[in-house]
């Protein structure tokens, strides 16, 4: 079976803003994700991708696009099932305002049993996640055998969800997970099992960094997360608009 590339893409101007931004149309990425995007063909050069595929939110084409321009022979697919949570009336609105809703603390605590109001469920949203992967699975191997490779750029949430999905995790569990602006995350698929080779991988470490006491006071003061700390609140990645407070599906 193929080894699938999930892609997040790169800084958005929702992120740098700490807005959900969901669905919301004209989301595009800022300067600094434009430059993330650039760095993806020669992070890529060394392995013989067979498709893309992409969500077809703005934000995800666009890091895709030096991608297709250094291999415009590379087909590039659209799949609506791999679009952002549809996050109905939280979307646009303030990270730091929905951390006062009720709401929040089961999408952090049991996301399994978190339905947005407007739009759907998290559980809607890894099931219908998990089966465009498997039948993307299915097709790339079919047209380019068990050992092909293949990128699929998508969302934080999406991603995470799959990446649950493949370690047998709970989704109620997979708010641990982590994956920032334009990381790579790389899970081979096997007959007996997925294996999970790649998670969250951009090539730095600076986001490690323990962040200065100021900026995390601020954070804390914003009110990132109903009751408590936000997941990933000591991590100066924060400041790069990796994690949304939803977890990552900004």
């Amino acid at each position: 079976m193929p080894t699938l590339i999930l892609v997040r893409h790169g800084r958005s101007t929702a992120n740098t803003s700490g807005l959900l931004a969901g669905r919301t149309p004209g989301v595009a990425l800022d300067e600094h994700g434009q430059t993330q995007a650039a760095a993806l063909p020669g992070r890529l050069s060394a392995l013989p991708l067979s498709a893309l595929v992409s969500s077809p939110l703005q934000r995800c084409q666009e890091t895709l696009e030096p991608l297709t321009r250094a291999c415009p022979d590379l087909p590039l697919h659209t799949d609506e099932r791999i679009s952002e949570c549809d996050y109905g009336d939280w979307s646009g609105r303030k990270l730091a305002e929905l951390g006062d809703e009720p709401l929040m603390t089961t999408v952090q605590q049991h996301p399994s049993a978190a339905a947005f109001p407007g739009g759907e469920s998290m559980r809607a949203m890894q099931s219908r996640a998990v089966e465009a992967v498997r039948e993307w699975n299915t097709r790339i191997e079919a047209e380019h055998g068990a050992g092909a490779l293949y990128a699929m750029c998508s969302h934080g949430d999406i991603i995470k969800s799959v990446v649950a999905d493949a370690l047998g995790m709970h989704l109620d569990l997979f708010q641990r997970i982590a994956v920032g602006p334009c990381s790579l995350t790389v899970i081979r698929y096997t007959v007996l099992r997925p294996f999970l080779l790649r998670l969250g991988e951009t090539g730095e470490l600076d986001s490690l960094a323990p962040p200065a006491a100021d900026a995390e006071e601020n954070a804390s003061a914003a009110g990132e997360e109903a009751g408590g700390q936000a997941p990933g609140a000591g991590d100066k990645s924060r400041d790069q608009g990796s994690n949304a407070t939803v977890g990552g599906g900004a």
